[in-house]
């Protein structure tokens, strides 16, 4: 394991008070950002049987799949607790995204689908990259999430407190900063701009960069559907919104509005 250090906001967070597991499954929301990741890494990965390194996989939701689809995965995840969860599923290591455990060019693709956002120094998240370089074969894939710079401001409306006072401030510090301080809520995190991830990613030297809105325009009607006092969202509208991420793709402009977004690139030949 790396002698690197993680906030304690985010061990805390994911080794004692979140379940990541259960939040993709049984949130409307959660739903939508893993049918949408499932989509898009689909389009770009390499066939089955395929070498695919999981950093930050967690619970191993995502190896979960790929393993489904004939892939050969391993997840590197710096919480325990969620190491001991995805070797269920497949090979699973304690180590950290900035100095991972794998030997040079040994991965057909690379993804992370968290590290980005819980690493506020830019120092750091260059070293995640520059690590996902080094373990991919030449030409593979590597996949990037982070959270949307603007989510926070959707997402506050949808439990209907961003009016006040306590909330306008928190949410106003996010927007001017880019970073969660973790101090309540969530854990410290840093918040991308669509072209600013898209500058990581190329700055890393990687190449054919795209970077993709997963739940889309309309995920903040679904998550208010479901927080607010009804029945909760309907399949149909679920669908939707589905539909909705997915006709957004061609306009850039509509990235702003998505909770999370993925970028892709290719590693240098």
């Amino acid at each position: 394991m790396s002698n690197l250090e993680l906030a304690p906001s985010v061990m805390r967070f994911y080794g004692e008070t979140v379940n990541e597991d259960a939040r993709l499954r049984a949130t409307a929301d959660g739903r939508m950002e893993l049918v949408r990741t499932q989509e898009l890494l689909r389009r770009f990965l390499p066939d089955a049987p395929a070498r695919v390194l999981d950093v930050g996989g967690a619970t191993g939701i995502h190896a979960e799949w790929l393993v489904k689809d004939g892939y050969e995965v391993t997840v590197v995840d710096p919480v325990p607790r969620h190491v001991e969860q995805a070797s269920a599923v497949c090979r699973a290591v304690v180590g950290d995204a900035r100095s991972l455990p794998e030997p040079d060019e040994t991965f057909d693709a690379v993804q992370l689908l968290g590290p980005l956002y819980h690493l506020p120094a830019e120092e750091d998240r260059r070293k995640a990259l520059a690590e996902a370089c080094r373990v991919v074969k030449p030409g593979g894939l590597i996949a990037a999430a982070a959270i949307n710079r603007y989510a926070s401001l959707f997402e506050h409306v949808t439990y209907a407190h961003l009016h006040t006072d306590r909330m306008r401030a928190s949410v106003s510090k996010i927007l001017a900063t880019a970073v969660h301080d973790g101090a309540r809520g969530f854990t410290l995190a840093y918040f991308h701009r669509a072209e600013e991830l898209a500058a990581e990613l190329s700055g890393a030297g990687l190449t054919g960069v795209q970077v993709f809105g997963i739940e889309g325009p309309a995920w903040s009607l679904v998550k208010a559907a479901e927080q607010q006092p009804g029945s909760g969202p309907t399949d149909d509208l679920i669908a939707s919104a589905l539909e909705a991420a997915r006709m957004a793709e061609p306009y850039p402009e509509l990235l702003a509005a998505s909770s999370h977004l993925l970028a892709v690139g290719r590693a240098p030949q």
